[in-house]
């Protein structure tokens, strides 16, 4: 069985008494990557980054997850850097 997970109204997580984790909206994530916060939702869908239920359903992402994305730490068929130069 998986540890609880209580999402605070502060846009944080806590798997355990001394474990606290940033989460993202679909919007700020997009706005990272330049992209819709729907392609952010559908990169989810298709497992290409992974996302956090909140207790109403709305899909949240780890900060951690997203700046080991940003620093080249992609899996594989994950997004990629829309600010890199194409030739």
């Amino acid at each position: 069985m998986s540890p609880l997970k209580a999402v605070a109204p502060d846009g944080t997580f806590s798997t355990g008494p001394d474990t606290t984790e940033r989460l993202l909206t679909p919007g700020e994530v997009a706005r990272i990557f330049g992209v819709d916060p729907k392609t952010v939702n559908r990169w989810a869908l298709t497992g290409r980054i992974s996302s956090v239920r909140t207790p109403s359903g709305h899909r949240r992402y780890r900060e951690t997850d997203i700046t080991a994305l940003l620093d080249g730490d992609r899996p594989q068929g994950g997004p990629t850097d829309r600010r890199t130069s194409r030739g």
